[in-house]
């Protein structure tokens, strides 16, 4: 990358935000001038030498600069307000889905926040549906406490739901795919099945009739029958799938552990692609934008649609941003409030939702930094300083 195009960008960034250059802007700046990625180590201490030599000069000194390079750097053009998406004229149906095992925090903001954005865009409904089917990792204030901050941050939630109140509707779900031979109930230990799986063989439980799975379903429901660890139910999808991830996965399992609000009531617990599809089919989801790492997810929740030939929602997987000095862990954050490391969820260490609300952040920063960013596949990787620095530019514009 010749070094008067790095300059060029450097000059570029840096009078954009009053003569403070960003590298990490200027390396994405770069990617359309055809910089790939196994060069930014190499390009970075450039992109650094050139930004402590001109964070030297004026911002006028800059800008006279910058009119020398300008000319030969690709203008891209700036877009106005959210990206388009598709099938959305006549309005849209999205949601978010948190898991209430611990606090709402700044990286829910920048992967979820579009999504109502779109509703208020478009017009439409946007549920947040509480994702607590697993007893374990369910904690009763989290109910509260994310009510509370998705009212702040997002504005327009058309209604919340508790996916435990729904336990009726998955099992109605869950005899339907057994009559349509579609699930089994699998006695196989882990280990068994995984061996199975990695030599792509056919369980041989995957034989059994739609009678006798129904009649292992009610022993899977009995207390008297089946117990934690004895079985599984699983969807038949391909033993010989080449991502071994969307072999035969599990669909739900015996857990007797206590939830806070169902208390013992169930004994069977379906499992996050079973509660997804089934939800998303019922609510009539038309797009979805989650991370990355429900690719795989994503895929699995299509097959049960498929099985029920319902359309599956458009979708979108946008990239993460990662933070490398921030705690953003559900679990540590928790850990550290039990320990006493922070003073609680509000603690202003941390970047949890209320922890951000009672700083003095409004809303509409947010709103403007994910406008701003759009829908991009792309992870970026930022410190909570770099971060923090355009969320307060916007933060102060607004006040």
């Amino acid at each position: 990358m010749e070094e008067n195009k790095i300059r060029a960008y450097v000059l570029k960034n840096a009078i954009a935000y009053k003569g403070k250059a960003n590298p990490g802007s200027v390396v994405s700046s770069l990617f359309n001038e055809g910089l790939e990625k196994n060069k930014v180590k190499e390009v970075i201490p450039k992109i650094n030498e050139i930004i402590k030599e001109i964070s030297k000069l004026s911002l006028e000194e800059q800008k006279k600069e910058f009119e020398k390079l300008k000319e030969i750097i690709s203008e891209r053009k700036v877009r106005e307000g959210l990206p388009e998406l598709p099938n959305a004229e006549k309005g849209v149906i999205m949601r978010f889905r948190p898991a209430p095992s611990g606090p709402l925090h700044v990286g829910h903001i920048i992967s979820n926040l579009i999504s109502p954005m779109f509703v208020k865009k478009y017009g439409g409904k946007f549920y947040v549906i509480i994702d607590d089917t697993d007893p374990e990792s369910t904690l009763k204030e989290s109910y509260k406490n994310i009510k509370r901050n998705c009212d702040w941050i997002f504005g327009n939630v058309t209604e919340y739901i508790n996916s435990s109140d729904r336990m009726k509707i998955y099992y109605d779900y869950i005899e339907k795919l057994i009559k349509k031979n579609s699930v089994y109930v699998c006695s196989c230990s882990g280990d068994e099945f995984r061996e199975l799986a990695k030599q792509k063989k056919d369980c041989p439980c995957r034989k059994k009739s739609v009678e006798k799975n129904l009649e292992d379903w009610k022993k899977m429901l009995d207390k008297k029958g089946y117990q934690p660890g004895e079985v599984v139910l699983r969807f038949k999808s391909d033993m010989k799938h080449p991502n071994p991830a969307m072999r035969d996965f599990p669909l739900a399992r015996i857990n007797l552990h206590e939830h806070p609000i169902q208390k013992k009531k169930y004994r069977v617990w379906p499992l996050m692609n079973l509660v997804v599809a089934v939800d998303d089919m019922e609510l009539k989801m038309t797009h979805i934008i989650r991370g990355k790492d429900h690719a795989d997810n994503a895929k699995r929740q299509k097959m049960i649609f498929d099985i029920f030939e319902k359309k599956f929602p458009w979708t979108f997987f946008i990239g993460r941003m990662k933070f490398n000095d921030l705690v953003l862990s559900k679990r540590k954050i928790t850990a550290g409030i039990k320990s006493g490391e922070f003073s609680g969820e509000d603690d202003e260490r941390l970047a949890t939702i209320i922890s951000l609300k009672k700083r003095g952040y409004k809303p509409e920063a947010f709103r403007e930094f994910v406008e701003q960013r759009g829908l991009t596949e792309v992870d970026k990787v930022i410190s909570q300083k770099d971060f923090f620095k355009i969320i307060n530019d916007f933060n102060k514009r607004l006040k």
